[in-house]
């Protein structure tokens, strides 16, 4: 397996500036934490740009299969419609790498349906859940939550990355800042039907304080503040993540 995944990391697919990005989000260690093997059926929950894309398409390829559910073409909103087009141009731009990508709709609390229910081996999602939570509460995050459990085989894995807000921090910091408790993201999780199975630290950056002017989006690689200390941002990296497996009961 190891090998295969180095392949797809260090493969020529991956985009100068994502590879860069190696170094604060641990791609290789990250998948391995969660289980991931060639031959499963996984779901990719919002794959934005494509960073996890181009190593999980190439990876999965030969004997597995990908979903990459991503932003509703039919959206009002053009920041939606926008991100799917430009998705679905760098799936069509590399055929033989991208050719077999299933593509679905996550467009919480309506659309859902991200793979057959009971099909998927592992259901991944990477610093997603604070945007759900920004865009309607506690209540949109255990729908997503739902969602993918009714997508998983019973037993399969639920691997979650997201911006860690100190545990002493008021809950009321998650309302901007982009940051998340932990403890709610397990008890939403549990809410779901999963159990937490591991928790690791490969993602972890103790130089974050998670208090920003700009929330996570003062740090790498948005650096909203633009040159005002700059130098002292890039020097923290990118933010403190949470790495969390689940299985599902």
């Amino acid at each position: 397996m190891a090998d295969s995944l180095d392949s797809a990391i260090n493969g020529a697919q991956r985009t100068a500036d994502y590879q860069a990005r190696d170094q604060y989000r641990h791609p290789k260690q990250t998948l391995e934490f969660f289980g991931i093997k060639p031959d499963m059926t996984v779901v990719e929950i919002s794959p934005g740009g494509g960073w996890y894309t181009e190593i999980l398409a190439p990876y999965l390829k030969d004997s597995g299969t990908y979903y990459a559910a991503g932003f509703d073409p039919e959206s009002e909103v053009k920041y939606y419609q926008n991100a799917h087009k430009r998705f679905s141009e760098k799936l069509a731009a590399n055929p033989d790498m991208y050719g077999k990508v299933q593509v679905s709709i996550f467009q919480p609390p309506a659309k859902l349906d991200i793979a057959p229910a009971g099909s998927a081996d592992m259901v991944l999602t990477f610093r997603n859940v604070h945007n759900w939570y920004m865009n309607g509460g506690e209540e949109n995050v255990l729908a997503s939550f739902k969602a993918f459990a009714k997508a998983l085989k019973p037993g399969g894995v639920l691997g979650v990355v997201e911006h860690r807000l100190p545990a002493d921090r008021p809950a009321s910091d998650q309302d901007r800042s982009g940051y998340m408790h932990q403890s709610f993201v397990v008890n939403i999780a549990e809410q779901a039907g999963f159990t937490l199975a591991a928790e690791s630290d490969v993602n972890a950056n103790p130089k974050d304080t998670a208090d920003h002017p700009k929330g996570v989006w003062t740090l790498p690689p948005s650096l909203r503040l633009g040159e005002e200390d700059k130098a002292k941002y890039q020097a923290i990296g990118e933010s403190d993540r949470m790495t969390l497996k689940f299985v599902k009961k």
